[in-house]
This record gives structure tokens, sequence and C-alpha cells, in this order.
């Protein structure tokens, strides 16, 4: 059987999987500080699982001000070989109703006030992000929810407003006429930082309204999202919990261009590179520089 250990990101109202043996809570210190909350890691349906909630429990960080490169720089130093991110999302599409599930595949960024790249201090680094998930998990987890027969998009794209106030309607329909599917606050930086730690990443989004560009269906609340959010948790934790058991269950190793993302990216001469920068950075570099 392929090993893997699964890094899993929850999102509002996911702050714990079901299930978990073994379990253990890890609290991971970072050169770029603490990770949104201690990280649980067991094991789920046979595949060792690292779960973080993104918000912190009690949901506790903004959208803006969530420690994203801490988040990502811990699942990869705790040894996690992918991602799969969890998210709440508003629906842009008549039929991406409420309580549906969408396995992403594109991204919009409209995200301002955020870092989105390890590589910024001491050392540049460019890598590629014209696919920005890893289809090989993608489609896994597009079938763990069907394995689990919820009704499910295989792809769509993700629009990522900075927030924390939901979009305006003439905003709505500018997102609508771009093309854009879904629309959240949190995915980015996640799927960039992914990258550039070369950890396959994948995302399943909970369809909670139609934000507030729908003529018939009532603006946005926060109340209206929680109301669909308990619903949508209990589906996640079932893809989750699906998606374990298919991996402990594979035989093929996943494979995925991302793995080697930083092949062939760093600009900066080595011999250039400040020792504090090469320090922190060295979990993911080492294997191209030594």
């Amino acid at each position: 059987m392929a090993t893997a250990f699964i890094g899993v990101i929850g999102g509002s109202g996911l702050y714990d999987i079901d299930g978990f043996s073994a379990s253990d809570e890890v609290r991971v210190k970072t050169p770029f500080g603490d990770p949104s909350d201690a990280i649980v890691v067991g094991d789920l349906e046979g595949t060792k699982v690292a779960f973080l909630p993104r918000h912190g429990r009690g949901h506790r960080f903004s959208p803006t001000n969530l420690p994203y490169l801490a988040n990502i720089y811990a699942l990869k130093l705790l040894g996690v070989d992918r991602l799969v991110a969890v998210t709440a999302v508003g629906s842009l599409r008549e039929h991406l109703h409420p309580g549906k599930l969408v396995v992403v595949d594109q991204y919009i960024d409209r995200t301002v006030n955020r870092p989105a790249s390890f590589f910024t201090d001491g050392i540049v680094g460019h890598v590629g992000f014209g696919d920005p998930v890893s289809k090989p998990l993608s489609d896994m987890l597009y079938h763990a929810a069907v394995t689990e027969g919820l009704d499910v998009e295989h792809g769509g794209t993700y629009l990522c407003i900075e927030g924390p106030q939901f979009s305006t309607r003439a905003e709505s329909q500018l997102f609508r006429s771009w093309g854009a599917d879904i629309i959240g606050m949190t995915n980015v930086p996640e799927a960039r930082l992914a990258r550039e730690a070369e950890l396959p990443f994948a995302s399943l989004a909970l369809v909670t309204d139609y934000d507030c560009w729908h003529e018939t269906e009532a603006d946005v609340t926060v109340e209206a999202v929680i109301a669909t959010l308990k619903t949508n948790v209990t589906k996640a934790k079932r893809t989750l919990r699906a998606l374990a058991k298919i991996t402990a269950e594979s035989s093929t190793p996943l494979v995925c261009p991302s793995q080697s993302a930083l092949s062939g990216a760093i600009m900066t001469d080595p011999a250039c590179v400040p020792t504090y920068a090469r320090e922190k950075l060295a979990i993911f570099l080492d294997k191209y520089w030594k």
C-alpha cells in the first residue's frame, strides 16, 4: 500500500474531524510565527492525517489576519505530502445551490492585504501557477464525495476577496461576468503557498449562499451562512473520511508536477542569499542546494 500523510485545513464551522484514532495535538513553532491553532495528528480510516482549524477553535482569526505562512509551513514541517483545504463559499451560479460541494480547479485573486509568498526576504522565487490545484488529488477528492452520494461539482473558479465584508451587489455581478463560479475569502494565498511548499493542493468548497446577485434569493447574512454550514460540515467530514479510506487503499503513489515546483524557480544566486533567509526556507530548498 502507498503511504501518505494528508494535511487538512478546516474552514468555517469545521474545527475537528470525527473518527481520529491515536490522535495527538501538536503545537508547532515556525519562523513565521504560530499557526492558527494546535494541529491534531492521527489516523483516519487507515491514513495519517494532520488537521488544522484555519480560523482557530472558536473562530478567532479573520480572513485577512490568518497566519497563512505559519499554517502552510507548519504542515510542511510535520511532513504532510498533500494538502486539502475545506472552505465555505458563496455561489455565483444558479446551479451551484446552497448545500452543493465544489472541487475547485481555478482561482481569481482579489486579495490585497495578505502575504502571498515565502520568497520575499533576501531570496526571489517564481513558481508556475497556471494550474493552481493538483489534478490527481482533486480527482481523488471528487471521487470521495461521489462515493458518499453527495451533490458535488468537479471544477469551478473560486474568486477570493479580501473581506471581511461580503461583496457589493455591483461587485457580485462583475465577478459573475468574469466567469467566476464561487466566492470566498481564504483559499488564497493558501493555494499559492502550498505550491511554493511543493505540496499537491486540492480544495473542497461548501456552498452556503448565493452571495447578493440573485434576484429571488435573500442577500447573504452570517445567520444564513451558519444555518447551511451545519449541514455542509457533515458532508465535508464524510468526504474527508472517504478520501482517507481511498488513500489508504491505493497502491499508487500520488504524482503531481507541484511536487517539484521549486526546481528552476529560484532566481537568486545561492551565494547571495542571506543566512537567515536560507535557514528559514531550508525545509523547501535543501533538497536543491545541498
